[in-house]
């Protein structure tokens, strides 16, 4: 019953369905037109052809966000007028109006800010190596330059390492002191004195003792 009803409603259907001018009968819907979007509809326009194909300006450019204000950071004011030597309130109030410290805004620390233009990430190209140079061994004349030169201080090192310093042994050693001769001068009131223990029997044995000990 059902199948009957529906197939007399799509013959009255058909039936007042009238077909365009010079095209045939058709039993669907007639398709959108040129404006219509299939799909979900962005509002968002990049230019289209013109710019891509000319790079005209065909975009209008958008108005730049309002920048965020960020309040004033007092602590760090506050710490860096203590630094400045800042101890009365009047000084603190005209460090403040001198000084504009904000806080620092944690959702650009978290997910970082724009990188610029002309930054290059990673470690930067070396400069080409010259062809002449390696033809003529320039630097393996360098390379032996500076190992020449490092093996020039490490000798410098060794030698203050190795030195000693010199104290007075060493002065004494390499400096003797001069021998001290023997006076046998002596004074004119002790010249006539008389020994107190005579140990000669007389002056004769005492001066060939003398004698013999010379």
């Amino acid at each position: 019953m059902a199948f009957e009803e529906a197939s007399i409603i799509s013959t009255l259907c058909s039936a007042e369905v009238r077909p365009e001018l010079g095209k045939p009968m058709r039993n669907c819907y007639s398709l959108p037109g040129p404006d219509f979007t299939y799909g979900m509809y962005t509002h968002k326009r990049d230019g289209g052809v013109p710019e891509a194909i000319g790079h005209w300006d065909a975009v209008k450019a958008k108005a730049h966000p309002r920048k965020r204000v960020m309040p004033r950071d007092f602590v760090a004011m506050g710490r860096a007028a203590v630094d400045e030597g800042c101890t009365k309130a009047r000084e603190f109030a005209l460090y403040y109006g001198y000084m504009d410290i904000r806080c620092k805004d944690k959702g650009i620390l978290r997910y970082g800010g724009k990188a610029p233009p002309g930054m290059t990430f990673g470690k930067p190209p070396r400069p080409p190596t010259p062809f002449f140079d390696i033809m003529q061994h320039r630097y393996k004349e360098l390379w032996m330059e500076e190992q020449r030169a490092r093996t020039r201080v490490q000798h410098m090192v060794k030698k203050k390492i190795g030195e000693v310093r010199e104290n007075r042994t060493t002065f004494l050693r390499t400096h003797p002191l001069p021998v001290k001769e023997e006076s046998f001068w002596h004074l004119r009131r002790f010249e006539k004195v008389k020994p107190h223990l005579r140990t000669f029997p007389d002056p004769e044995s005492r001066q060939k003792a003398l004698s013999a000990s010379h």
